[in-house]
């Protein structure tokens, strides 16, 4: 089988076939931003169709396709993280990140230090808050935002670190207006 005879399988089976693999993709993962079926049979069909022209020739077109969806599936759900609600920790959260900047929360000023923590991050740029809320609140890798953004990972630790060092200023600042009263 030659590489034309596979594209042409490949293609008669995508558009053949297509309603049934997105109903297949949507009894395996509920649709979300980041888990919708149609995003993921078109990154396989993608992933399929850019295989290099020496590749072996695709005998079960079929199994091939459902076997390829299959896994990127399980990619999705191994990747996926539970983003925090308001509600479920996020208090947590804004205690562990004060930490980066004071140390341990015990001190006196606690509640006004993170109030003009959160003052601080919601008056940064989109690109450093993103950063900051994607890394330090939501959990996601460098790696997995990358890969969603297309940004390179040096660029978004570089983002982060400069946003990193606008709050340390600002909260420096409003230290010491707070010493000050």
């Amino acid at each position: 089988m030659t590489n034309k005879e596979n594209y042409k399988n490949l293609s008669t089976f995508f558009n053949d076939e297509y309603h049934s693999l997105k109903t297949y993709v949507q009894s395996k993962v509920d649709d979300s931003t980041e888990r919708d079926a149609e995003d993921i049979i078109q990154d396989v069909a993608l992933r399929i169709f850019s295989r290099s022209d020496d590749s072996s020739p695709i005998t079960n077109v079929a199994g091939f396709v459902y076997n390829s969806v299959k896994n990127k599936i399980i990619d999705v759900m191994r990747t996926k993280k539970e983003k925090v609600h308001e509600s479920e920790g996020i208090d947590t959260k804004w205690a562990e990140f004060a930490e980066l900047f004071y140390g341990s929360a015990d001190n006196s000023y606690s509640e006004d230090l993170m109030n003009a923590l959160k003052k601080a991050i919601q008056q940064l740029k989109p690109l450093y808050r993103d950063i900051i809320i994607a890394v330090d609140f939501e959990g996601y890798t460098y790696r997995e935002i990358a890969a969603q953004t297309r940004i390179s990972q040096g660029t978004l630790m570089s983002r982060r670190h400069r946003a990193l060092s606008l709050l340390s200023n600002y909260l420096e600042t409003e230290k010491i207006k707070m010493n000050k009263t």
